[in-house]
Formats: C-alpha cells, sequence, structure tokens
C-alpha cells in the first residue's frame, strides 16, 4: 500500500494558523486507521485531508499515534476494507465521506466495543446514534455563501458557475450556499450576477457523476466558459484539477478550490485560485484521534463551525489584486457576521 506523503508535508506549514496542540501528556498509543472514499489519498482535497489529520497533526498531539489507509476504488471495498481494519485491531477507525456511511454503521453494529467515527455522516442507525460511533461534520454552507458573495463581486462577466461530483448533501450545501451568497450580493448592491450550475428553487444542478471522471469535469468547466462565466467553483474533490487546468490555458476563468487551500495543496494551479472554501477534516480526524488516546471518546458529534475554524475561506494569495479593496472589506465583515450570527444562510 503505497502512502503518498507529499501533499501532507507541503500543507503541514499551513496548520500553523490554526494552532496544533502541543503533545498530550500520558496519552495512550493509538493506532488509527482510515477508510477512505474513492477519491484517494492524493486528491489534494478531502481524503488528503483526513490522512493529513491521522498521520501528521495527531502524532504531533502523541507521539504515541500511528496511521494506516486503505483506498477504494468502487463502493465494494469499504466493507472489505473496514473488515480489515478490524481484524487488524485498530483502535479507532474512520470512514472518509458520505458513501461509506452504511458500512461504517454495520462495521459498528457488528463490533460495539470498536471505536469509530465517520466523516461527513451522522452515523446514526435508525435515526439512533451508536454508542461506539462519532460523527464527524461540517457546516460549509457559512463559507460557501461567503464565497459566492466573492464571486460576484469578483466577476467581470456577471455569470459564476458551479457544479458538483455526485448529488449528494454534503456536495450540494456547498453549491446551494454559494448560489445564495450570490443571490446576497445582488440585493445588497443590486446587481444581477447570474450562477450557472444550480438553481436555488429546484435544489438541482450540474455534476460529474462521481469524483474520478476528469475528462466530464474538463467538458463542464468549459462549457461553463463558453457560457461566459469567469469564476468557476467545483465541489468535486481532486476534480477541481481539471477545471483549474483549463483556466490556465484558456485564461478565461478563475477557480474557487474547496475543502483544502488549494494554494498549498494543489500549488501547480496558484496563478487561477481566488480562494478556497476550507472544510477542516483533518482538524475533526486529529481531534477524534486525540481523544481516544487520552481516554475522552464519546459518540458525542464534532461539528466543524467558522467560529471553532472547523471551516472558512482561505486567503486570495496571489490573486489578491483581483479583489477590490472595497470588495474584501465587505467579504471580510460578511464572514464576521456569518461567525455571530447575525446573517444566515436561508
Amino acid at each position: 500500500m503505497k502512502k503518498t506523503l507529499k501533499f501532507v508535508a507541503v500543507f503541514a506549514a499551513a496548520t500553523l494558523a490554526f494552532g496544533i496542540s502541543a503533545p498530550a501528556a500520558n496519552a495512550a498509543a493509538v493506532k488509527a486507521c482510515i477508510a477512505l472514499d474513492t477519491g484517494g489519498v492524493d486528491d489534494k482535497s478531502f481524503n488528503a485531508l483526513a490522512w493529513k489529520g491521522a498521520s501528521v497533526d495527531a502524532p504531533k498531539a502523541n507521539s504515541g499515534v500511528t496511521a494506516k489507509y486503505l483506498s477504494a476504488t468502487s463502493d465494494a471495498d469499504y466493507a472489505p476494507n473496514i473488515k480489515k481494519f478490524i481484524d487488524e485491531k485498530c483502535d479507532i477507525i474512520i470512514g472518509v465521506g458520505f458513501l461509506i456511511n452504511n458500512a461504517i454503521v454495520a462495521a459498528a453494529k457488528a463490533n460495539p466495543t470498536v471505536k469509530f467515527a465517520i466523516v461527513d455522516q451522522d452515523g446514526l442507525s435508525d435515526g439512533k446514534p451508536l454508542p461506539n460511533l462519532k460523527s464527524i461534520q461540517y457546516a460549509t454552507d457559512a463559507p460557501s455563501f461567503q464565497a459566492g458573495y466573492l464571486a460576484a463581486g469578483v466577476s467581470k462577466t456577471g455569470k459564476v458557475a458551479t457544479y458538483g461530483g455526485l448529488p449528494i448533501p454534503t456536495v450540494t450545501i456547498f453549491m446551494d450556499a454559494f448560489a445564495k451568497g450570490v443571490a446576497h450580493y445582488n440585493k445588497i448592491k443590486g446587481k444581477k450576477v447570474e450562477v450557472l450550475g444550480w438553481d436555488v428553487a429546484k435544489k438541482d444542478g450540474t455534476f460529474v457523476g462521481g469524483f474520478s471522471d476528469s475528462a466530464k469535469a474538463l467538458q463542464i468547466s468549459k462549457n461553463f466558459e463558453q457560457q461566459g462565466a469567469d469564476i468557476i467553483f467545483p465541489v468535486a474533490g481532486g476534480l477541481g484539477g481539471a477545471t483549474a487546468g483549463n483556466s490556465l490555458t484558456s485564461k478565461k476563468s478563475s477557480v474557487i478550490w474547496v475543502d483544502a487551500d488549494g494554494f498549498i495543496s494543489a500549488p501547480q494551479y496558484r496563478k487561477v485560485l481566488l480562494t478556497s472554501v476550507i472544510k477542516r477534516v483533518d482538524l475533526g480526524v486529529s481531534t477524534t484521534i486525540a481523544e481516544v488516546g487520552a481516554a475522552k471518546f464519546t459518540n458525542k458529534p464534532y461539528v466543524g463551525t467558522m467560529k471553532n475554524a472547523g471551516v472558512g475561506l482561505a486567503p486570495y494569495h496571489d490573486l489578491i489584486r483581483m479583489v477590490p479593496g472595497a470588495l474584501r472589506t465587505d467579504v471580510s465583515k460578511l464572514g464576521n457576521d456569518l461567525r455571530s450570527g447575525k446573517v444566515t444562510v436561508k
């Protein structure tokens, strides 16, 4: 099993801004096992962040942490991968992604003495929590709303776009909030910026049909550009690379990355990355592993919010000049209002 640490090594520097915990005293050794979804450990996004949380951040807090992952090539790999981890007597098994939820829930029910966690799902069984299963979830609607406002303010064509990997709640929450952020900008500024790829009223939009078809993601991106979109927000894990690669070539659009700060995780696209909607999967994973080491693991959900820095909007980095000073101020104020609850995503 190949464990590529290129991404996590580069990304580690960025965690300083969020404050990694000091090594825990008297923490027990923990064998942390990460069951990834089909995006792969090198997706520069969701899966890579989960692996970073287990293999880089958790050992910083507890030197007794060892980490291992198994990738999935299809949904059929989820249950067998989890079974392997159970047989290896992992201290915590963390499933990554909405689609692995059923396999994690089934395993947790069948193995009540094993600790489990699931990223991006509630982990409920027949509507009820399991005592040995923690959910790790994120309120990504707030920073996506902020990103939509930003995109509308930056756009020169009056058209922005978004697309998703699959029409699942953990994807559509980004898309819907992004479109609502554009609408908020239009209302405040009296503009008519159009959103391609998502219909707020119908709750439907443009999807690749998975997280591995880069050719389709590329075609979607080109279609958006042909329709006039100059800011594109792909919510499809590593497929954002197809969009950013096209933007580098066409020079017709800029991209808002998702999950990780793409400026750091995918530096080859820096010239076209306006910002990123950050989802700190690494923080949720490392926090859960720390609880196991401190003998404080419970099934109480971990929820990443703007208040606890579990989600947020990345800096503009090299494209800061695209964002006028007044717009930067507006976006920053909007972030504060979302954080305090003065503005909500409805």
